[in-house]
């Protein structure tokens, strides 16, 4: 751990690996955090204050990470992502490179995001899907490539998102296919 920069306060397991920076940037991780055994956090990381990690969590390259952020057991953050303040991805979630997870998101265990539009093609560009502020994915649930999930939607467990989803919208089912927000869903009945 000695190319790690850690804030004030930080609670790092003894098994935590840091690969060797090379070129890169040794990774900084804010105040507070909680980083627990068999996590992997790799060169040019950006942490804020207050992550906690759940164990064996990957952080790879020319990530940002916010402040208050959860990473669940067996998360992947498969670099060149963005993870915004308060964002809550639980157990096994994958985000893969060039995606955009909103601030305080939630996404459920076992969500996949993607990137490839054409995986068996050697020379298309890759592009992660974007989900808005206060987007909730279910658990098992997949968002494609290049798909934007606006603000406050809600992408229900098990679905498979193949096309953008408006603000305010349930997207559910395989395809998913878009409905308005029940009222208990409704982000005027919440309370914070």
């Amino acid at each position: 751990m000695t190319d790690l920069r850690l804030g004030d306060g930080c609670v790092v397991d003894d098994t935590v690996d840091v690969p060797s920076s090379g070129d890169g940037a040794a990774p900084r991780i804010g105040d507070g955090a909680t980083v627990r055994s068999g996590t992997i956090i790799y060169p040019d990381v950006v942490v804020g204050d207050g992550l906690q990690t759940g164990h064996h969590v990957v952080v790879r390259e020319q990530t940002v990470v916010g402040d208050d952020v959860v990473l669940g057991t067996k998360t992947v953050l498969d670099g060149r992502c963005e993870i915004g303040d308060g964002a809550s991805l639980q157990t096994g979630v994958y985000v893969p490179p060039y995606s955009d997870v909103g601030d305080r998101a939630f996404l459920g265990p076992n969500a996949v995001l993607t990137n490839d539009p054409y995986p068996l093609r050697q020379d298309c560009d890759l592009v992660g899907p974007t989900l808005g502020e206060d987007v909730s994915v279910g658990a098992n649930a997949t968002i494609l490539p290049g798909v934007t999930v606006g603000d406050r939607s809600f992408v229900a467990a098990g679905s498979v998102v193949t096309e953008d989803v408006p603000p305010e919208t349930l997207a559910i089912g395989v395809p998913a296919e878009h409905r308005p927000l029940p009222p208990a869903l409704d982000a005027t009945n919440l309370q914070e």
